[in-house]
């Protein structure tokens, strides 16, 4: 049993709920017996969307795993957290000096700048916009 105090409309009303089973409940108004019955909710049903298959293509696609434990000849560039790669800013054959950004990576929601730590030439880039990087992940490779 549950007791209520209620003021409609500045009249004070006393209800205790004796019993409810499925949609009906049996109450007391101010001293007064109710039966209360309610229309059943209709079940709303899932909303099933089929997805297109995509066959997958020639080209690898980059995961966190894969990333991480690509080989490495020359100067490993790698994320020091994990992220999403928002852009790449160099190419394949481009010089970079020590502090240029090569990478923008979206971690934890914020920007985050990955600048070389040398001067070199761009080897081979690991990564592509969108990739999802594991922490020491290897990004660019300098000669």
């Amino acid at each position: 049993m549950k007791e209520y105090k209620y003021t409609i409309n500045g009249e004070k009303y006393e209800v205790i709920v004796k019993e409810v089973v499925d949609t009906k409940a049996t109450v007391t108004v101010n001293g007064n017996d109710y039966t209360v019955e309610w229309e059943k909710p209709e079940e709303k049903k899932p909303v099933v969307v089929a997805k297109p298959v995509v066959k997958p293509t020639a080209a690898p696609v980059s995961t966190p795993a894969a990333v991480a434990a690509a080989p490495v000849n020359g100067h490993a560039i790698k994320t020091p957290l994990p992220g999403v790669i928002i852009d790449v800013k160099v190419n394949v054959g481009d010089s970079v000096t020590k502090g240029q950004t090569v990478v923008l990576l979206e971690a934890m929601k914020m920007e985050n700048n990955i600048n070389a730590d040398r001067d070199g030439k761009v080897a081979s880039i690991s990564v592509a916009k969108g990739d999802t990087v594991a922490d020491g992940a290897v990004l660019i490779v300098l000669e």
